[in-house]
């Protein structure tokens, strides 16, 4: 059986899926809650200097799909609104009460040296097993030069996670905002400032609809409201590709990284670990359907694991990366066409629609006269493999996209004699 246990720069955990720091992990009642249920570690939602924050009502809103299925989550709560000495009360407790599970505290303070000397120490005297530096909140408190106000400036990653390092032993992991032209600059600024690792995504900058009657945003406050963080299944994608950006950048290549943002199900989870995750966490997942849904991850991942031969985590982790290239080193002799099973085709003409309307006019319909029914082929002079009937067809591997043998070598666009920029030219023969 799978193993499913890690170590993440320096911290043991009985398996890789944490809880985020957010409202799942305000309080010991909680995290308690979630450790019973069998997460194997959480991240203490954040911490601040007391006077504590004060959030708003309400704080919450949703992008819906068909059937009110959430697809994208918006929050505007800020960090913890209770006091430091009760949070770092119920830490120490259900670190003494849990101490096979991870516990990392989250902290957020303005950019000055002493409050961070300060805090410090209270965190270590916990027993808690790392800090996280949250430097992507993207609302509230940036008139203390917190969250994503830090998280955007490079240098500020560099001189808090230096200070963080000096004044405490404990690892420390560094929280990246995606509100950011290019994330590897505040990773690198991290890995420069001695950071243990980083972890991301945290929110995006978003609002999810509005209230046409009222003309105001959701969430609501009193008949005006603000952006939030966007989080949920709908970021997977953005949060993949800058997973996979630091994972493959030479300047941060082996930092270790803590994958977050649309994480719902073990192949989600496989999916971040395969592109560098060394451990993922999940919020609004836990949020919507319950801290059980760990039971599920854990079952699949090791299920999945067994059917794959892999024995660890660490043998698959980061796997994906050395496959995932810029643009101009695809191979542009590369060719697939689409292939349409007519035994699984329903005969809807969604496929024929999508590429005759918006693609490249690559499929026939053809009507029997004598009956009416219709048929769909592909023209394959004329498809460029570019996968979108594949992806409207409402039937799964009904459509595939099958390898054609050109009989050409690899050539990338930097060799293509077509790039009146190219490289190196050593190709003969174009496509």
């Amino acid at each position: 059986m799978a193993d499913l246990s890690i170590e993440f720069c320096g911290i043991k955990s009985i398996n890789p899926f944490w809880l985020a720091s957010a409202p799942p992990t305000d309080k010991a009642y909680n995290v308690v809650r979630a450790f019973e249920a069998g997460w194997g570690g959480v991240v203490w939602k954040t911490l601040g200097e007391d006077p504590a924050a004060v959030n708003v009502s309400s704080r919450y809103s949703a992008h819906y799909g068909k059937n009110r299925e959430v697809l994208g989550f918006n929050n505007i709560e800020l960090i913890t609104d209770r006091s430091l000495e009760i949070n770092l009360t119920e830490i120490t407790q259900v670190k003494k009460d849990w101490p096979d599970r991870v516990i990392i505290v989250s902290l957020m303070l303005p950019c000055e040296e002493k409050l961070w000397a300060d805090i410090l120490p209270l965190v270590e005297a916990t027993g808690a097993d790392g800090i996280e530096l949250n430097f992507g909140c993207p609302h509230g408190m940036p008139e203390r030069g917190m969250g994503a106000a830090v998280g955007q400036v490079p240098e500020y990653v560099e001189m808090v996670t230096r200070w963080c390092k000096t004044h405490s032993k404990l690892p420390v992991i560094v929280k990246l905002t995606p509100n950011i032209t290019d994330v590897r600059a505040p990773a690198r600024a991290a890995k420069a400032g001695g950071a243990d690792a980083v972890s991301l995504i945290n929110t995006i900058n978003s609002i999810t609809h509005l209230d046409l009657d009222q003309m105001v945003a959701f969430p609501i406050v009193g008949g005006a409201s603000t952006h939030g963080g966007y989080c949920g299944s709908a970021v997977k994608p953005i949060a993949l590709n800058m997973v996979a950006e630091i994972a493959r950048d030479p300047q941060t290549k082996g930092l270790p990284i803590s994958g977050i943002g649309g994480i719902g199900n073990w192949r989600d989870a496989a999916e971040f670990m395969a592109l560098g995750s060394g451990c993922v966490q999940v919020c609004t997942a836990a949020m919507l359907h319950g801290f059980r849904i760990v039971e599920e991850m854990k079952d699949g991942l090791s299920r999945w694991m067994d059917e794959k031969g892999y024995k660890s985590i660490s043998e698959f982790v980061g796997k994906a990366v050395p496959n995932t290239t810029d643009w101009k080193y695809l191979n542009m002799n590369y060719q697939v066409i689409a292939q349409i099973n007519q035994d699984d085709c329903i005969k809807c003409g969604r496929c024929y629609v999508a590429c005759e309307d918006t693609s490249h006019q690559s499929i026939a319909q053809l009507i029997d006269e004598a009956s009416g029914t219709r048929t769909y082929e592909v023209i394959k002079e004329e498809c460029v493999g570019c996968n979108l009937c594949e992806i409207t067809c409402p039937v799964q591997g009904c459509i595939t996209m099958v390898p054609q043998d050109t009989g050409k070598p690899y050539m990338n666009w930097t060799q293509d004699p077509r790039n009146p920029r190219a490289e190196n030219i050593k190709v003969t023969e174009t496509v």
